[in-house]
């Protein structure tokens, strides 16, 4: 399994042997959105405006690698102030007493050409809960501005919010939740050598 982890991510454009990158999300090049059934007549798109995080590739053994995420609650759009506020009260998400959702993997395992699956611990709502996330990788390079290493990456999931303690108005309101994730990293350019 790790010889078939390290050809996948090779393949992706890590180069084997290199050290371990500590990669940082870029918040304005990356949205985590959700979409769920209300009353069987329409699917409702929100989205978190604020995403911070980093991960870590490991080259020499992939299934080292790890990555974290933090997302404030308040920052959560849906383009409708009052549905906005309703969110964040107590009847959904409570940002008050929860104020952020963070997800932290636990293993990651090739699932073909160009995909991963992330699993890791989603924390909600003062709920921890395992998941899987199906990620699609972008690329893997040097970013074409910068010139610095970056890394872009698509992933799905799809959970279930009363299993958070989030479950006002199921099942007339769905109880799955897809999520849908885009995402840029990149690596800090290191600072000149003082002379």
């Amino acid at each position: 399994m790790k010889r078939t982890l390290l050809a996948a991510l090779l393949t992706f454009g890590f180069v084997a042997g290199a050290p371990a990158a500590d990669y940082k999300i870029d918040g304005s090049h990356t949205q985590v959105q959700f979409t769920y059934n209300h009353f069987g007549l329409s699917h409702i798109t929100g989205r978190f405006d604020q995403v911070t995080g980093s991960f870590d590739f490991n080259a020499a053994d992939p299934t080292q690698s790890t990555i974290q995420v933090e997302i404030p609650i308040a920052s959560l759009s849906t383009g409708v102030g009052k549905l906005d506020e309703h969110m964040k009260s107590p009847d959904f998400f409570d940002a008050a007493q929860y104020p952020t959702a963070t997800f932290k993997s636990t293993s990651v395992t090739a699932a073909g050409e160009g995909k991963l699956n992330v699993a890791g611990d989603l924390t909600i709502h003062g709920v921890t809960k395992p998941v899987v996330l199906a990620v699609t990788v972008n690329l893997v390079g040097d970013h074409p501005m910068k010139k610095t290493p970056a890394a872009g990456f698509d992933a799905t999931t799809t959970i279930k919010r009363s299993d958070f303690g989030i479950a006002k108005y199921t099942p007339a309101v769905s109880d799955e939740i897809k999520i849908a994730i885009t995402l840029e990293a990149g690596v800090a350019a290191p600072a000149p050598a003082s002379k």
